[in-house]
């Protein structure tokens, strides 16, 4: 599970610790900037994640510890954990405002005079996204754009819809206009994000798939030069979708929601892909984009998942050499059909998940390896690191001169970092 502590000083303003998903960090983005218009500058946020019931105790404990270290602050907290069980937080002392994940976003919630403590709304009534807040992210070389939110399906071990709500997108005028405004304001890259991004547009008069908007967003905005998508659902993927990905401004790192590889197991996660669309989608995609590296979440341990179901996934993962890996052990949430089926063994599911993650670092490895020797194009994100076109993280030996922060320069890879954290390099071409 992924925290983040946004870097403000104390002294400085507002802090948000983040716990999740892309979403989730685009959306700390956004109240970071409602909480230092608000003038909260002694605030910390803690913005929570549902997706594990692991990820609901982490973040506990991360409330625990900030409120111990910072006794004087106004502590928010939330998030999907918030919405889907508030009973587990609106109890804890430590806590000063709980906001749902409708509230987050709107201003109104961020003044220092609000009298109510806890403010969460039935989300499934929203039918709209949040008013973007430009100024929230203006000035970061690698922006998160928001094009959708919620989701309409029901897979047996997500409890995500709860706290999301259903499918509603941003229109496509509104995220050109909001594109535009970030490459205005220094942005260099934008990465589109949402909680079922390949659901986009079915709410929209017209249904324009995911695709037409890719389409329309690059030619309305010719200075956006790096886009990024995250998460790809392969059952929502059209033609339109295939034929826009040739377009080399969308960059080569795609994050499929795979979730496991065998047909018995994704009928029982309900989910709407089988194993041979999996197959289907990894071959059509390395054939239209041959410098293609992919991304994968992958659940280990799913109820009723025998060696031979595990091996099935393993097996594909390896096949298909998908490096970046975000393996989640399987952990039962209440009120989902799969915590009512019969559970893999604790010590199993660790097992698997280690096995799943000892894969991931040794195609990463690889991959990483085949890049030592070449130069590639990469966009500095501060003087000793940036990212690659395929996202692969490269740490600098010496500072790059400051000026070259926020450009896509040229760089030799010369190592790969310990830990197989990334690759290293020595210096700039």
């Amino acid at each position: 599970m992924t925290e983040r502590m946004t870097p403000v000083p104390a002294e400085l303003g507002p802090q948000v610790i983040t716990f999740g998903c892309r979403l989730n960090h685009a959306e700390s983005d956004v109240m970071l900037a409602h909480a230092k218009a608000a003038g909260l500058n002694n605030a910390i946020v803690v913005n929570t994640c549902a997706v594990t019931a692991e990820a609901q105790r982490q973040a506990k404990q991360a409330i625990r510890r900030v409120r111990r270290e910072n006794p004087d602050s106004l502590i928010v907290v939330t998030g999907c954990g918030v919405q889907v069980a508030p009973d587990g937080f609106v109890d804890m002392p430590e806590i000063d405002r709980l906001l749902g994940n409708q509230e987050k976003l709107d201003p109104q919630f961020w003044v220092p005079q609000m009298s109510d403590r806890v403010v969460i709304s039935d989300i499934q009534t929203v039918r709209e996204v949040a008013p973007h807040l430009v100024s929230a992210f203006q000035g970061q070389i690698r922006a998160f754009v928001q094009i959708q939110n919620g989701c309409d399906h029901a897979c047996t071990f997500c409890i995500i819809p709860q706290g999301r709500g259903p499918n509603r997108s941003v229109p496509m005028g509104e995220l050109v206009r909001v594109t535009s405004a970030l490459l205005a304001g220094g942005t260099r890259e934008v990465v589109l994000t949402g909680v079922d991004l390949t659901a986009y547009g079915e709410d929209l008069p017209g249904n324009p798939t995911l695709g037409r908007m890719l389409r329309r967003l690059l030619n309305h905005v010719p200075s956006l030069t790096r886009l990024r998508l995250s998460s790809l659902d392969p059952a929502e993927l059209d033609d339109d979708f295939f034929e826009v990905i040739q377009d080399p401004r969308i960059l080569p790192h795609f994050h499929i929601s795979l979730q496991a590889a065998d047909d018995l197991i994704l009928r029982r996660m309900r989910r709407r892909h089988l194993r041979h669309h999996l197959i289907s989608f990894c071959d059509r995609l390395r054939a239209l984009r041959p410098d293609a590296v992919l991304g994968a979440d992958v659940i280990a341990g799913f109820p009723t998942e025998t060696d031979a179901f595990f091996e099935q996934t393993r097996s594909f993962l390896e096949d298909y050499r998908i490096p970046f890996l975000h393996v989640f052990p399987f952990s039962p949430r209440p009120g989902t059909p799969a915590a009512r089926m019969p559970q893999v063994p604790g010590p199993v599911i660790k097992e698997r998940a280690a096995v799943l993650r000892a894969l991931g670092d040794r195609l990463k490895e690889e991959m990483f390896r085949g890049l030592v020797g070449t130069t590639q194009p990469v966009l500095l994100e501060n003087p000793r690191f940036g990212h690659t076109e395929t996202f692969v993280p490269v740490f600098f030996d010496s500072p790059c001169p400051q000026e070259a922060v926020g450009q896509v320069i040229q760089v030799p890879i010369a190592g790969v970092k310990e830990g197989v954290r990334g690759v290293f390099s020595g210096g700039v071409s």
